[in-house]
Parts: C-alpha cells; sequence; structure tokens
C-alpha cells in the first residue's frame, strides 16, 4: 500500500504530472497554507503553478511514518525561484531568483493504494526570507509596524 510514497516523490522529482495525479484518488482533497484543491484537475494545476514557480524543484525525503491508511512524511524541498508563484493570501510573487530549501512535512490518508487526503506544511517564513520579503508586524486596529519585546 505504501509504495504511493515512492512514486509520489520520484514523481513529483521528474514534473511529471501525470505519474503525480495517477498517486491520487479521483476523489482526492490537497491542502496546504496557499490553496485547498479538490479532485485531481485542480490538484493538477496545482503543482504546474509551483512547477511553473519552481521548475528545478527537488524533493528529498528525510523520514516516513507509517500507521495504517495514515503516511506522515518529513521532507526537504529545494529549487530556484525564476517564475511567479502563488503565496499565502493569494498574491503571486513575481520571480526573484533566490534558491530556497525548506523543511516541509506531507501527511495523506490513503484509500486503495492512492492518496485520498494530502495536508502539507512547510516553514513559511523561512522561505518568505529565503525570497527576500519582509514582514511588518502590525499590532491593534491601527495598524502600527511595531516590534514588542
Amino acid at each position: 500500500m505504501y509504495e504511493v510514497v515512492d512514486r509520489m516523490i520520484e514523481a513529483m522529482n521528474a514534473r511529471d504530472l501525470p505519474a503525480v495525479l495517477r498517486c491520487y484518488g479521483p476523489d482526492a482533497v490537497v491542502v496546504g497554507p496557499e490553496m485547498e484543491a479538490e479532485g485531481r484537475e485542480e490538484i493538477g494545476s496545482f503543482f504546474l503553478q509551483v512547477w511553473e514557480g519552481f521548475p528545478d524543484l527537488r524533493f528529498t525525503l528525510w523520514d516516513t511514518i507509517l500507521a495504517g491508511d495514515a503516511v506522515a512524511l518529513e521532507l526537504t524541498a529545494a529549487g530556484t525561484h525564476t517564475g511567479p508563484y502563488l503565496v499565502a493570501g493569494g498574491d503571486v510573487l513575481a520571480p526573484t531568483g533566490h534558491s530556497t530549501s525548506v523543511r516541509a512535512s506531507w501527511f495523506w490518508h490513503l484509500e486503495d493504494h492512492l492518496i485520498h487526503s494530502h495536508r502539507f506544511y512547510y516553514d513559511q517564513l523561512q522561505i518568505y526570507s529565503q525570497l527576500g520579503l519582509r514582514f511588518p508586524l502590525r499590532f491593534g486596529d491601527e495598524g502600527t509596524e511595531a516590534a514588542r519585546p
């Protein structure tokens, strides 16, 4: 049942969309900081957008935990930002040319040897700072930029 893990990482690194989508069930759901995608068509659109922003994106799998129909992965995603990239909040970041290496966790629920649910998390501050973004801290309704001790 868990061979889908190896197939998925291999397909992601090859940027082989048909192979990636064969890892998902027809009604699969993917949820991450930027979006929620339902079904293979929306999932495919999301991955195409990520690959457009980071055409050399590579995933390195560090650890896999298996429990019944659940899989947890710890991995690193590394690539160079040379295309438009959808950031959390819905904005599209123009290419920066910066290289990134970000820790991530993926959680899957499997049905019939396919991914039924895929939730992923990554250190947004880590990737955004590597891309050169700055974050003003805002407190209260006044919108004052400040740093609290």
